[in-house]
């Protein structure tokens, strides 16, 4: 596969995994009412991350936004801080990704520079898909929790010989969205990785340089280097700045070359 079609088909992908996680942001079906127990029901109850609604049997579907910040749970304000951060990411990567595509020409770029973005924009992919992924995960276990409570003090309460009705949530259609979505993110941004291996130029176009002389060529010998006759020092004049020996008294027994200075 070569490098375009893999630089495009991960720029496809990550922009369907970023579409999809916006779409799972959005949707107001993260729980949804547990029917198990009460198939039929003249009100069905479903939250999402944003309001919770109440449709009833005659078709009229009544919507309420969540009005406080504070008093929701930490864990609820998490999950909508790391599906935020997954879409801020995503779009970033999507422009990025943009200039970055083989097959666009934006002036004088060079492959390293979309080599770079490339890169850069599979990483943004990755932990876009990444804080998608944990941000459902993270609800779904919360959906896990909370149904198992109730449905203990549902039986405890029965087995006291009260009735205790209490409404269970599930998964909704919005989880399995954000999941496929976080996954097509992580994929997209996996490919663009991949893709950045096929832009980054060989260093041995920039290192193997050969250098040719002009004319005729020339060959060099290497040898050891022996000094010619000129740098030679002469044994003669080096014996004349010897100082001769001395005698007993001081003197010398022949003139030497400093008497006649």
């Amino acid at each position: 596969m070569s490098t375009t079609i893999c630089q495009v088909m991960g720029f496809l992908v990550a922009s369907l995994g970023v579409g999809g996680s916006i779409m799972a942001t959005a949707m107001d079906t993260w729980s949804t009412q547990d029917l198990y127990d009460n198939p039929v029901t003249a009100v069905f109850q479903y939250q999402g991350l944003w309001r919770s609604c109440v449709r009833q049997s005659s078709g009229f579907t009544e919507c309420r936004p969540y009005f406080t910040i504070l008093g929701l749970p930490a864990m609820f304000q998490a999950v909508r801080a790391l599906m935020i951060v997954g879409i801020v990411l995503g779009i970033l990567g999507l422009f990025v990704c943009i200039f970055a595509l083989k097959c666009i020409r934006i002036g004088s770029m060079e492959d390293t520079a979309k080599a770079n973005m490339t890169l850069t924009s599979g990483i943004m992919f990755i932990i876009a898909g990444l804080c998608a992924i944990t941000g459902v995960s993270v609800f779904a276990n919360m959906l896990v929790t909370n149904f198992w409570m109730s449905t203990t003090n549902m039986y405890q309460g029965m087995g006291m010989g009260m009735q205790n009705v209490q409404n269970r949530y599930t998964f909704g259609s919005a989880l399995f969205v954000g999941w496929v979505a976080g996954g097509l993110a992580l994929v997209g941004g996996i490919m663009m990785c991949l893709a950045c291996k096929g832009l980054v130029p060989e260093e041995s176009r920039y290192k193997a340089v050969s250098y040719n002389a002009s004319g005729r060529n020339i060959s060099y010998r290497t040898g050891p280097y022996k000094a010619g006759p000129g740098y030679e020092a002469d044994p003669k004049a080096r014996k004349g700045y010897e100082e001769a020996p001395r005698s007993e008294d001081g003197r010398r027994p022949y003139p030497s070359k400093y008497d006649y200075v």
